[in-house]
This record gives C-alpha cells, sequence and structure tokens, in this order.
C-alpha cells in the first residue's frame, strides 16, 4: 500500500490541478518581497519549488533572491536576472552590490540575483567543517590513496546529505534553470535577460536552450563549455592555467615593482614545488604548517583570478624566504562546526567525468604535468574530476553540445583566463552558431565584465539596445594595479 501511495496522490493531485483546483507546481507561487537588511533600496524575496522537478508535488526548498528595481521606471526594459558563478557564488549578493552595474543598467532593468539551489541563502549545501578541511589532494600517490578518495567523496555526500536534505541530488544548473523559469512566471515578466558570469554562464546556456521564447537577451561572461569530455575538460582547463603563470612570469619582467623583477622566477618556482613535494615549505602568513604540492598550484590558481600578481610576487619570496613574513600573518581563525559546500554537489551533477580507476588517473595527471611543466595541473578542473570519484549521485545534467542559438547572444572572455580558457569561449560561439557574438577582452584574469571599461560598454549596449559587437571585435587588455600587498 505504501509503494502505490506516492503514484495515486500524484495522480489524484494531477487530475485536480488539470480541473483547477490546484496550482501547477511550476509556477511556484507569488515571490514574498521585504526590504533588505543589508541595503534598504534592495528588495529581499523567497519563493518555494520542488527539491525535485522530476517529482513535483515532493518536498520543496525555499529559494532566496534580491531585487535592485529599475531606477527609471518610467524607461525600464524588464528583469535582468544575475549570477557570479562558482559554483557556489551568491547571485544575492551580487544584486545587493549596486556598484557593480553601470548606472544606465541600473536604471533601466529589475536586477535580480537569485541564489541556485545548494547555493548562499538558497536551501544551501551545508556540510561538516572538519570533514570538508580533510578533503585528500587531488594528486594521490597511489592506488590505495585513490580508494581513500572515492570513499571520502562517498562520506562526504552522505554527511551533506544528512544536514542539507534533498538538495544536494538536485542541485544540478537543469534544476537551476527550471528555477528561473518559475521565477519568470512567479514574476508574469513575459521574457528576461540574464547576465551569467562564470559558471552562471552555463545558466543562460542551458536557459536559452529550453526556453528561447522567453529570453530576450544573454550574456556569458567567462564561458562554460558544457560539451566537452573529461580528457579535454582537464587539458584545456590546465593550459588556461599554464598560460595565466607564463602572462605572469612576462608581467614580473616588464613592472618594476615586481618584487622578484630580475630572477629567474621558474626556477625559483620549481624550487618551492620540490620543498612543497618533499614537505619542507613552510606557509609564510600560517607556520609551521606546512605547504603542499596542491596547496602551491593552488595559491597561484587564486591569484590569476584578478589577477593578484603584486600581492602573490611577495607570497612566493616570502615563501622563499619566511622570516621576511613575519609581518604579513594572519591571525588563528575560531573552528567551525559546519560550512557551505556546494561545489561538488552541483558540478557532480553537472558533468560526466569518468577518470577509471588509478593507472587512468594517473596517466591523465601524467598528461596534465607534461602540457603544464609549472603548474601541473587545474585545480579548479581537477578538483571537479577528483571530487566526482565515487559520488554516488550520478549527473542529472550532464553535458552535450549546445543547440544553434535562436536569438543574439554576447560571450565575452579575456584571452588569459585562468578558470575558463578563451578556447572554451571560441567553442561555445562556434556551437551556438551566427547568432552568437564573441568578444574578446586582450587582458587577464576572470571575469571579462569586471576587468574592462570596454567590456561593460558592449554588454550594457546589447543589454538595452540588443545590438552586438561587430565581428571578431575585442577590448584591449588593462595592466593590473597592485593591491593586497603588505
Amino acid at each position: 500500500m505504501r509503494a502505490l501511495r506516492r503514484p495515486v496522490m500524484a495522480a489524484i493531485l494531477t487530475l485536480a490541478t488539470v480541473l483547477g483546483f490546484v496550482r501547477p507546481a511550476t509556477a511556484a507561487g507569488p515571490v514574498s518581497w521585504k526590504v533588505c537588511p543589508e541595503d534598504e533600496q534592495v528588495q529581499c524575496g523567497v519563493m518555494r519549488v520542488p527539491a525535485d522537478w522530476g517529482d513535483p508535488y515532493g518536498p520543496t526548498i525555499e529559494l532566496q533572491m534580491a531585487r535592485r528595481q529599475a531606477t527609471d521606471p518610467a524607461r525600464r526594459i524588464g528583469v535582468l536576472i544575475v549570477n557570479p558563478g562558482g559554483p557556489g557564488g551568491s547571485a544575492v549578493n551580487m544584486a545587493l552590490d549596486g556598484e557593480l552595474f553601470t548606472p544606465e543598467l541600473r536604471r533601466r532593468f529589475d536586477i535580480i540575483g537569485l541564489d541556485p539551489r545548494g547555493v548562499g541563502r538558497s536551501a544551501p549545501v551545508l556540510c561538516s567543517q572538519a570533514l570538508v578541511d580533510a578533503k585528500p589532494s587531488p594528486l594521490v600517490p597511489d592506488e590505495a590513496a585513490f580508494r581513500a578518495l572515492a570513499e571520502y567523496n562517498r562520506k562526504l555526500a552522505a554527511d551533506c546529505t544528512a544536514r542539507s536534505g534533498p538538495v544536494v541530488e538536485h542541485a544540478d544548473t537543469g534544476s537551476v534553470v527550471r528555477d528561473v523559469e518559475a521565477l519568470r512566471v512567479a514574476l508574469g515578466e513575459p521574457r528576461i535577460s540574464i547576465l551569467g558570469a562564470s559558471y552562471g554562464s552555463l545558466i543562460g546556456e542551458l536557459y536559452g536552450e529550453t526556453y528561447p521564447g522567453t529570453l530576450r537577451a544573454v550574456v556569458l561572461d567567462s564561458v562554460m563549455d558544457h560539451s566537452v569530455d573529461v580528457d579535454t575538460f582537464l587539458a584545456q582547463e590546465t593550459a588556461a592555467v599554464q598560460d595565466s603563470f607564463n602572462e605572469f612570469v612576462k608581467w614580473c619582467a616588464r613592472d618594476a615593482r615586481c618584487v622578484l623583477r630580475g630572477q629567474d622566477i621558474p626556477r625559483l618556482w620549481g624550487t618551492l614545488m620540490a620543498r612543497a613535494a618533499a614537505g619542507t615549505l613552510e606557509d609564510p602568513y600560517d607556520p609551521p604548517a606546512k605547504l603542499g604540492v596542491w596547496e602551491l598550484i593552488s595559491a597561484a590558481f587564486s591569484a590569476f583570478y584578478d589577477p593578484q600578481w603584486f600581492s602573490f610576487a611577495h607570497y612566493l619570496q616570502d615563501a622563499a624566504q619566511p622570516a621576511a613574513a613575519a609581518g604579513r600573518r594572519g591571525r588563528d581563525v575560531p573552528p567551525i562546526d559546519l560550512t557551505p559546500n556546494s561545489f561538488p554537489a552541483v558540478f557532480c551533477g553537472d558533468w560526466a567525468l569518468p577518470v577509471g580507476d588509478f593507472t587512468a588517473y594517473r596517466r591523465r595527471l601524467d598528461v596534465l604535468a607534461a602540457l603544464a611543466p609549472q603548474v601541473r595541473a587545474s585545480p579548479l578542473a581537477l578538483s571537479a574530476a577528483a571530487g566526482c570519484v565515487g559520488w554516488p549521485v550520478p549527473p542529472a545534467s550532464p553535458q552535450r553540445v549546445l543547440s544553434p542559438a535562436k536569438l543574439p547572444m554576447l560571450l565575452v572572455n579575456a584571452l588569459h583566463d585562468p578558470a575558463t580558457g578563451h578556447a572554451w569561449a571560441r567553442q561555445v560561439a562556434a556551437q551556438l552558431g551566427p547568432n552568437a557574438r564573441l568578444l574578446t577582452y586582450q587582458g587577464w584574469g576572470h571575469i571579462a565584465y569586471s576587468h574592462s571599461p570596454c567590456v561593460k560598454t558592449a554588454v550594457e549596449r546589447y543589454l538595452i539596445d540588443l545590438t552586438l559587437p561587430a565581428a571578431g571585435a575585442s577590448c584591449p587588455a588593462v595592466e593590473p594595479e597592485p593591491f593586497g600587498v603588505g
């Protein structure tokens, strides 16, 4: 009887919906708005949606959002849904940051940041801080460590699910796209525009493919290529990080403010990597803790995002001469019981990344090390692939080639992006076809919109007038300025 109860109830509810007694779950009901405590000029909203869109009458989760309403209502164009990527970045915080968007965009659009399911304020995936901190390095040395990696991932999935509920199994971007459509319906908007950055570009790609008739415009900034197989994924991501390392070396040779200027940086890096592999490299800002190879590679990857070249040069200098770092050491951080950790749930829900057994995995690591002799591997890509080894939930939205775009789309990407390489933007533009236009920022770092006034102007013009840049257009590089040093 219990086995029959849910199908019978679902059938009854479906009939009731058809007869008009029950509102369809896809509408998700009206959004409940109130003033955001962080900014009285922004409204915070709440909406409930099914945890599993395949079971619309099952358990629900609460999604939260922030809306910065158009300041010129008479000239309002509509709604602009924004997302900063990650996966794990808060779109609510993005909407709250009013200075991020141009004054004209703020005048013409209701800017809405919807935290994706599992992220930020929307039914966040929470896990044991101690367990997350115990994450093994993806650079596993032997078969026993590879088996331990798989067992760790299974244990992490169980822990996160016990603390967070069904959202862990349904954090894929396909479900997020359904959430965005439910929000559009709830707002009563005939069409919406989307600005998706980094991993948020995948929301724009899949929404445009699934709901082309309700999309007015979409900007994909720092583009995810959701068609590549595991080896292409790892290789192209790793090549992007190595390119950023090479650009850092070139910058240090031309900028007199680099504290390593005149030194052989690849040689210095090689020395630090050897010390890290031997377990003798001290963390310059957290002694006597040691830095392993994975931690050193990850520090470089993080520095290339902005890029933070000035502070990264100081970091390498301090790692080589730890006594000089005493004035820059941080304070102890008190332990926390739980921590947000949506990355594996989202990535493993979106990507099929089979790496095989340990022998095949080790072979892949060797290929990456030969491709990128300094950085060895992309921390983002390898974290994703290693994090899905043994993950118990199969991907709900695995990668596939995109259908040609049915409306003009604007893609922007830095030429030297460590996280979403320029190759991905070119590949996605080819998949989307003649309606897609790629604007290249000739500089460095991740998220071109935040680095280039030229890119901002092009994005604003497209979103407001639907005017695309000329084919092959580019924006000049902007040299980074020092910050975060000392």
